[in-house]
C-alpha cells in the first residue's frame, strides 16, 4: 500500500469486530512505531497495553464509570473555548458521527449511551494507553507523542486494523 493511500484511507473507528489481536501484531506495529521522530531523540513516551480480560474489565468499569455521572480528570485538560474554525469542525464532526449512528440531538439517552460506548472504547479488543513523565516538558513531550500515534495509527492501518484516537 501507497503511503498517500494509508494516510487518507485511515478513519476512526467506532465500532470494533469482536476478533482479539494477535499480540505478536501490536508488538510489531508498537516496534514499528518507534522510529517516530522526537526531539532530540527523547522518547517521552511511556506505553501500556491492555488486551483480552484486562481489556474487557477496563471497559466494563470505564463505561460504569460515566453511567454514573463521574466526570473525567484529565491531565491535560480539554480546552474550554476554540477559535470559530475549529469549534465549527468540531461541532460538525460530531454531529455526522451522531447523524450516521441515527441518534437525534435532542436524545439524550441515545447520546449518554453512546458516550458510555465511547468511555468502553467501542469495544476495542486492544487499548494502547501512552503517557509522558510529569517532569517532562509537556509542550515537547505532547508534540512527540502525537507523531508516535500518527505512526502507529498508519501502521496498524497498513497491517488490516482499525484505530481511534481517544484523549
Amino acid at each position: 500500500m501507497e503511503l498517500r493511500d494509508v494516510i487518507k484511507g485511515r478513519r476512526s473507528i467506532r465500532r470494533f469486530l469482536s476478533k482479539p489481536v494477535p499480540e505478536e501484531i501490536i508488538r510489531e506495529i508498537i516496534s514499528d512505531a518507534l522510529w517516530s521522530p522526537s526531539w532530540g531523540n527523547t522518547q517521552p513516551w511511556e506505553l501500556t497495553v491492555i488486551a483480552g480480560d484486562a481489556m474487557k474489565r477496563f471497559m466494563v468499569k470505564n463505561r460504569e464509570a460515566v453511567m454514573a455521572g463521574m466526570q473525567p480528570k484529565p491531565d491535560v485538560p480539554i480546552p474550554d473555548t476554540w477559535p470559530d474554525a475549529h469549534t465549527l469542525r468540531y461541532k460538525d464532526i460530531g454531529r455526522k458521527v451522531l447523524e450516521s449512528l441515527a441518534i437525534a440531538r435532542e436524545d439524550a439517552q441515545a447520546r449518554m449511551d453512546y458516550y458510555g460506548r465511547m468511555y468502553a472504547c467501542f469495544e476495542a479488543p486492544a487499548l494502547v494507553m501512552l503517557a509522558v513523565d510529569k517532569a517532562l516538558s509537556l509542550e515537547y513531550a505532547m508534540l512527540d507523542i502525537g507523531i508516535f500515534v500518527q505512526s502507529f495509527c498508519l501502521l496498524a492501518f497498513d497491517r488490516g486494523l482499525g484505530t481511534t484516537i481517544l484523549a
